[in-house]
Parts: C-alpha cells; structure tokens; sequence
C-alpha cells in the first residue's frame, strides 16, 4: 500500500476533516520527497565514482557525501526520533555524515572528506534506498504537523545540498587542466541588455516570510522596516561592464577596496572573477591534452568539447571551458569584489530590505535564475528572531556572524526554491558559488529630477557665494538650453558649428581608419547628435553609438531620432554628468572604441579642468583608444565676440535661460530683466567669456539663503578658450594622449583632431 493510496487511521475511531487534510497535505509532501531524491541522484548522474570522493577544497564537498549527508538528515531528524522500531542503517554515518550539528555528537572533519573512500558510492546509494524505503513507512503510518515541519526542512536542505553539489562539481572541474565538462548542454544564463535603475519610493515596509507552507527560521518573523527612496538596477552587472573594471585597473587600485578585501586581492594574487583564464597557448595546451582524453575516456566519462583557443578570456562553466561572453551576468565574484566594482560605478550594493522591496514590486529581472545577488546586510537574525533549543536551532542561527546576505537565486538553484524573502548567507571572501553583482544608489534629496537638481541647487548656491560669482557651463543643457543652442548653431555669426561641420565631411573617409571595424562611438556631451550623422553616414563599420548627456529629455529625443535614421546600430544611451566620474561602466567595452568630443565643448574648461577630462576620458575607454576632439583655433576678436553675442540675442537667451532653470528646480526668485548677457575677450587667457551681468544693486534668493549683487557684478558663466595646434598638443600630451593626426580648416579657423591612447 502506498501513501497515495490513503493514511491508515487507528481503528478505534472516525476520520475527521483535521485527518483529512493532514492525509492530503502528506500525500502532496511524499511526493515533492521523492522528487527532490530522485533529482539529487540525477545531478550525480553524470559524474563518475572517481569524480564524488574527490574535494577540491576545504569549503567544497564530495559529491558522494552530500548524497549521504542529505540522507543522514532525515535519518537522524524524522526516522530515529518518530519511526517506531526503526533501525539505523550503519551508526557510523552518524559520525562520517553530521556536518555542524554540536548537540548530535563528534563528527568527521570537514577538510577531510575527500578522504572517505569508503563507505563507497554503492554503499551510499544502498543508504539513500533503504531511508527512503522507511520514510514512505513513516509518512503512511505515522504523518503528523510535527512530521510535516520536518518534512519540509528536509525537503528544502536537500534542495540546497543540489546547489551545493553543483557549485562543488564546477570547482572541481577547474582544478583539472582538462577542464571537463559537467554536463555539455547546460543551459547557460542568456546574454541581454545593460541594465537600468528603477526609481524606488522609501516608507515602511514588512520585510521577511510568514511561515506557511515553508521559510526558514532566518527569514522569521515578519517584521516593519524603513527603507529609504533609493535606484536599484532591473538587471545585474554582466561580463563586459566587468571587463571595463578590470581594464581600468579595478583589481590594482586600492582605494576602490575594503581592506580584508584589498588584502586578499595582494595574497591570492586575484586579477578576474574566480573562473575566468587567459584564452592564450596554455588554454590550447589544454584543449588539445582533453580532446585527446576524450578519444580514449571509459563510457559514462563526461568531458567536455574541446576549444579552439580565442583571444581575450575564456569561462569555466559546467559546460567547461567557454568563449567570454560580455554580454552575460558576471558570476562567481566574491562581496569584497562586488563591492569593489560598485565603488568603481560610482554606485553601492543594495541593502537585503532594498532588494526585497523592488522584488516583490516586480521591477527586477534575472531575480532567481541566473546567479545569488550580493548586498550590503551582515547576515544577523531579524528583530525578534530566536532559534530554537534543540539540535534543528543550529541550521541558521549559530551563523549569524561574519556573512553577509545573498538575495534572489541562481541558475543552479532548485526548481522552486527561491522565494523574495530567502536569505542565503556567505563568508565574504568566498567566490565558488554561484554569486552576481546588482548595484543600487542614493536618490538625491527632495525635489531632486534625472537632472540632479538637488545637487543642482547645492552648486548653484555654492557659486554665488564665491568670489567673483561663477557657475559651470554644463548647468546650461536643460531641455530648453539644448534646443537654444541649436539654435544659436544656426546663426550667421556663430561660425564653429559650420566650420566643424564642413570640415568633418571633408575628412570623415580619413576618421574611418582611425575608428576601426565593430567600433564603439562614444560622445561626450551628445545634444542632438547631428554632427554625429556624418560619422554614421560614412563609417559604416561602427557597430555601437554610446550617446552621453547631462540632459535625459534632450538624450531621450535624440535616441529616438537615431534609431529610425539607423536601425541596424546599437544606440545606448548614458544620462550623465561626462565632467564627474562617470557611474555606469563603459557598455562594450571589448570591441574598439573610439571618443567624439565635437563643438570645441573642450574650451570650456581651464587647461587643467581639460587634462584632467581627456585622462578621464582615456581611462574611461580603455587601452587601445582613440579619440577624436574639435578644437577652436584663435583669430581675430571681432569674429569671436560675435559668435558669441549674435544680433538675434539667442546666444543672450541662451545664457539668461540659466536663470530659469534656478528659479525653476533650485527656488530661484531671479527678476531677468535685471541682469543682461555680456560676451567678453580675455587675451591674456586666449578665451571667451559669458557674464550675466546685474543691471542694479540686488538681493536675489535662491534655497532660501540670500546672495547680494551690485550694480555691473557678474556671474561668470562660460569660458570658451581658444587654441593653436600647438597648445591642444601639449594638453593632451599631458593627459596620456598621443595626437595621431590633425586637420585645420579655412577661416575661420577650425581644427580636429585625432587622438590616439598612448
């Protein structure tokens, strides 16, 4: 008789509704058993005995004794304790097969597991059969709530011994210098798009699992915590924006590190996630010693398919060794590396409440099926939290130090396992498990936009404060001042855009060699991207455009203008502040990549202000980098006052429009028809200068603080200087640039240039 059959009742009295449904919920439960036991099994199918005796470390297990262990559990915490008249199979499994459990006696080492060569795998199938056999007893005879509580921790451990046996299997695997396969057709997380930060109001939130049908004690009890606002990405860090990481020296820069993890980075020498090697002579040594292997490997061997050697880096997956591909999740990194590159993003980890709040809003993606997720939580119990007394209390608790929180699940995770409140936990040194990177961020203070105005305002009034007033130039490119200085572009006077413009059509055939064949073209301060245009006329070999703006209304129309112009390139917009360390890592940051800095937006920046924004842009793209810069060349003061203070009075708009925006986003109470627009040259600076001068003796209030202004004082807004050759030379000389070549124009006077990483 089988437990689906039915639960057999004492004779002496009726079945009641209770009985019923403790019958059915048996039934149900007996069923996910021997599911999650005959899944185990599978998973070691295609390893042979050799392959689950061996440990490849103390933190890893055999195979063969993660079969044992997870039989010995319900050995030792349903049968002996609840089966009548059962009998152990073998009492010295007890002491082999007990992992952490002080109150159930000594135990065998863990370090030394691979030694247990013995009982062998035989045996340790016979074990899994002759439990499971007196379980399917227990259950029909003797099921009860006690029982089912039991249960179904068994059932859960055993589901995270599978994830445990995979992630050691692998570590296994890539100790060999066959590098063999696991299984050759493992599905492997699927490549996809960048991510993007979703916007997340704060409040008070209930965090954590209630208990039915299953939590563990750790996600218990359900409790009230506040969350402030804060941006989480809807998809995790993938393997091209780690390149990018290491490529700008993310594992040689200290300052970017907690110190445990810069100092493991010193001791073991760590350069790339766990996993990934070099695709140079040593990996097609490699291939060529397991193709030989394979042709004379015993049947019920898996080895994988050997590699041709690649260049750039290759993946130890359970398929074996595999092509980097950049476009999939970063995995097997530890929290000090997570970490790490976070501060490098100009971003954090989320804290575990942050994750579990945007995942059950249902904003994520890849939440449970491609790799745990660090954050920022020190694994400790929940308010209220106890464990209890006896021998099951120490299955979480007596953890709750030195770990830190794992979210979500991974692509080795047990069909069904994961849930928005599961807490996994890890040493943060760790990396053999299956681990990603999802990165979150502060909101700005209230009233703060895509436009940053909370900081916005805070450098507004920090400006206006100094002596002389001044303002930065980026402040100008809201939507509204975008779109003006388009229009100022089209002015008869104003002569760099046409200048530029004519110049780049003439030489664009020559940029083409210096670009590069499935380029990426970044631009610095985009706008409307129309210069653009004649780069993507011509150059056909571009493959990606990264766009790059401090306005998102003005990136977001010049997208879409680009998209319908150029459907089969890849547009990747970056909202951002090109002037500050950018946040987000370069996207594609394999292929060539090539800068474009048109307009001569270089001049607005002091000489030092100007190195130091080529080296960051040099760094940014990465060795091996070009990129191509539009310098204005000095000429006569009459033609460069008018560029600049045009009969139309848009170039005035244009600088008044600062105004508004103050008044707008930063509590300005500006009167414009008190301050006019004055275009100044400073010869002894080779620049143009834009005041906004005070027509009277003011106080004008921004944020609440008050600033006064004479009669004529200013409020320096813009420097616009101008070079020789020469003189641009010797700038990006001194950022790390070479200059590759150089084209001047016809008066007035216009210069490109192409820069080469040097």
């Amino acid at each position: 008789m089988s437990l689906a059959a039915r639960t057999p009742l004492p004779e002496h009295r009726c079945e009641t509704q209770a009985d019923r449904l403790i019958a059915g919920t048996g039934i149900e439960l007996y069923k996910q058993f021997k599911a999650v036991r005959s899944r185990s099994m599978r998973l070691a199918a295609p390893l042979s005995s050799e392959d689950r005796v061996v440990q490849s470390m103390p933190d890893a297990s055999p195979t063969k004794w993660h079969l044992a262990h997870t039989t010995w559990f319900f050995e030792t915490f349903l049968l002996v304790p609840h089966a009548p008249r059962y009998t152990v199979f073998d009492a010295s499994y007890g002491y082999l097969f007990n992992s952490y459990y002080e109150a159930l006696g000594e135990r065998h080492p863990r370090p030394q597991r691979g030694l247990l060569t013995r009982p062998s795998s035989d045996a340790v199938e016979a074990y899994r059969d002759y439990v499971d056999h007196h379980m399917q007893v227990l259950l029909e005879q003797h099921f009860s709530v006690e029982l089912e509580a039991l249960l179904r921790l068994g059932i859960a451990h055993e589901e995270q011994h599978q994830e445990l046996l995979l992630m050691d299997a692998l570590h296994l695997f890539s100790q060999s210098p066959v590098k063999p396969a696991y299984d050759p057709a493992w599905a492997l997380p699927a490549a996809g798009r960048r991510a993007a930060y979703v916007r997340h109001v704060g409040g008070l939130f209930r965090i954590g699992t209630d208990a039915a049908p299953f939590a563990f004690d750790n996600e218990r009890p359900v409790h009230p915590e506040w969350v402030g606002e804060f941006q989480i990405a809807d998809r995790l860090v993938t393997n091209g924006e780690w390149l990018a990481f290491m490529e700008d020296g993310g594992y040689r820069r200290a300052e970017l590190w907690l110190s445990d993890g810069w100092a493991l980075v010193k001791a073991q020498r760590w350069d790339a996630p766990l996993y990934w090697q070099r695709a140079d002579l040593q990996a097609a040594l490699q291939a060529a010693l397991q193709a030989a292997l394979q042709a004379d490997s015993r049947p019920g061997s898996q080895p994988g398919s050997p590699h041709a050697p690649r260049p750039g880096w290759q993946e130890m997956t359970l398929r074996g060794l595999q092509p980097l591909d950049p476009e999939r999740p970063v995995t097997h990194v530890s929290y000090y590396e997570a970490a790490a590159y976070a501060h490098w993003a100009g971003a954090r980890l989320p804290t575990e409440a942050e994750w579990e709040v945007a995942a059950r809003a249902g904003n994520l993606e890849q939440v449970d099926d491609v790799a745990w997720q660090w954050t920022q939580s020190a694994y400790l119990g929940y308010p209220g939290f106890r464990a209890t007394a006896d021998a099951i209390g120490e299955y979480n608790g007596k953890f709750m130090i030195g770990q830190m929180v794992l979210r979500g699940g991974a692509n080795i995770t047990s069909p069904g396992h994961s849930r928005a409140g599961y807490r996994n936990f890890f040493k943060p040194e760790q990396r053999w498990m299956e681990s990603g990177v999802r990165l979150a961020r502060d909101v700005t203070p209230q009233g703060a936009t895509d436009d940053d105005s909370a900081e916005f305002a805070r450098h507004v009034q920090a400006g206006l404060a100094s002596t002389p007033k001044a303002l930065s130039p980026k402040y100008f490119y809201d939507a509204n001042g975008s779109a003006i200085f388009e229009e100022i572009c089209a002015t008869p006077e104003y002569y760099p855009t046409r200048a530029e413009t004519a110049l780049l059509g003439e030489i664009v055939g020559e940029l083409d060699a210096y670009i590069g064949a499935n380029a990426t073209l970044v631009e610095f301060g985009s706008g409307a991207s129309e210069k653009t245009r004649i780069i993507l006329d011509r150059c056909t070999q571009i493959d990606a455009y990264v766009p790059v703006d401090i306005s998102t209304t003005a990136l977001e129309q010049a997208v879409a203008r680009l998209k319908s112009a150029y459907p089969a390139l890849r547009v990747l917009p970056l909202a951002g502040d090109f002037t500050q360390p950018l946040a987000s890592p370069l996207p594609l940051s394999g292929a060539p990549r090539t800068g474009f800095f048109p307009g001569s937006t270089i001049g607005n920046f002091t000489y030092g202000e100007g190195v130091a924004l080529l080296r960051a842009a040099r760094n940014w793209l990465g060795s091996g980098s070009h990129m191509i810069v539009g310098v204005d060349i000095v000429k006569d003061t009459d033609t460069l006052l008018a560029a600049y203070d045009d009969a139309l009075g848009v170039t005035a708009r244009f600088n008044k429009n600062l105004l508004v925006r103050i008044n707008r986003e930063a509590g300005g109470e500006f009167d414009l028809d008190t301050f006019e627009h004055a275009a100044r040259w400073n010869a002894a600076l080779n620049r143009i200068e834009m005041h906004l001068v005070s027509k009277v003796n003011q106080i004008v209030r921004v944020g609440g603080r008050s600033f006064g202004f004479e009669q004529g004082e200013s409020i320096h807004t813009e420097n616009s200087h101008k070079f020789t050759v020469a003189s641009f030379g010797e700038m990006a000389n001194a950022a790390g640039w070479t200059v590759a070549r150089h084209w001047v124009s016809d008066a007035p006077a216009f210069a490109v240039f192409v820069l080469r990483d040097a």
